[in-house]
């Protein structure tokens, strides 16, 4: 397990902004408590008219009692309406405290590779989504997971949790993504329902390549003077349906990027229902100087194609950086300081 770095460390508490569920839940609990208070104005009211116009036939008695037990019920519903909202509101900051143990923030760089993420979800009211994706270091190069479990919500959060779980127990050891991959299936297996999966896309990054294992997974998309998507050697089935991948080999040069992505990318679509266009717009926001800046150029074209989301979106864009030998380096800045390769207009070093 990597050691925590000094900005994963809590400083300071944050305040968290309040979410527009829990506003709107705050909202329709204030006006549950008008309504309340209004029918015991009523009551109060019509226990008035009695005592005004009833005559003899009105008990003062009875009319004290009504009001006795109008006001008892509104105090005891109010009071059950807001333990019953902050009850929700605890439970939602423990599903956000559980998501982000289960989805670790990537650092800037691992080993030879820049990285930068991006996730959001469909829903506001989902803390919790079947979206996962990690990184670390292994002797062969930095191995890199993106999947997407079937579903949404909790179900779909435990099946990307059992996969996050297994990625982080053999990724480092298993021989290769082939292997890795089958490890991953074995240890999802018993966790699954009768149709459920997990599509996943496996990146290994060696000095000039990337190694890639696709069960079910949008094809990566690498950036370049064009960009293209590397499909597998031949499909193969998501985790849970019996996966048998072949490993692909592509070349990756440090002007090149590689963008892995969920379902939430490929299958944007606007009103008509026509899906996002994977073409040189796409190419020239993922160009921009700075993975950082990348990342925001597309989803300017997401949303300017799609509007509202559909889907749970994860975006990782990764980028070689040369990495200096032990014997020559010099002192220099922080490695997640380093600046990465600005993208020219036409590269030719690719394998293809």
């Amino acid at each position: 397990m990597r050691s925590v770095t000094k900005s994963e460390k809590v400083a300071t508490p944050t305040v968290r902004p309040v979410r527009k569920e829990e506003a709107d839940s705050r909202r329709h609990t204030m006006r549950s408590q008008r309504g309340w208070f209004l029918l015991f104005l009523l009551v109060e009211v019509v226990v008035a008219l009695f005592a005004t116009f009833g005559g003899a036939d009105f008990d003062p008695l009875t009319g004290l009692l009504v009001l006795a037990a109008a006001g008892g019920w509104t105090f005891v519903t109010i009071r059950a309406q807001r333990e019953q909202e902050n009850e929700l509101v605890r439970v939602r900051q423990i599903a956000e405290l559980a998501q982000q143990a289960v989805v670790r923030p990537l650092p800037p760089r691992l080993g030879g590779v820049s990285l930068a993420v991006h996730t959001r979800s469909a829903n506001d009211q989902s803390l919790v989504g079947g979206d996962l994706h990690d990184a670390l270091a292994a002797p062969s190069g930095v191995r890199v997971i993106v999947g997407d479990a079937k579903g949404k919500g909790m179900e779909a959060a435990h099946l990307s949790a059992v996969v996050l779980a297994a990625f982080r127990r053999h990724a480092a050891a298993a021989p290769d993504l082939v292997t890795l991959a089958g490890a991953l299936d074995a240890e999802l297996f018993p966790h699954l329902g009768e149709e459920d999966f997990v599509t996943v896309l496996l990146a290994e990054f060696a000095p000039g390549e990337v190694r890639l294992v696709n069960c079910g997974h949008p094809a990566p998309l690498r950036i370049g003077h064009r960009l293209e998507a590397l499909e597998p050697p031949e499909p193969s089935p998501p985790l849970g349906l019996g996966p048998d991948p072949r490993m692909r080999r592509a070349g990756l040069g440090l002007s090149q990027r590689l963008l892995l992505y969920t379902d939430g990318l490929s299958e944007a679509r606007d009103a008509d229902g026509i899906d996002i266009p994977l073409d040189q717009h796409v190419r020239h926001a993922l160009a921009a100087p700075g993975l950082d800046h990348a990342l925001p150029n597309l989803l300017d074209l997401l949303d300017e194609h799609a509007g509202d989301l559909r889907d749970d979106l994860t975006l990782v864009l990764a980028q070689p950086v040369p990495v200096p030998d032990p014997a020559e380096r010099v002192p220099g800045p922080a490695p997640g300081d380093l600046g990465v390769t600005v993208l020219p207009a036409d590269s030719g070093n690719e394998r293809p």
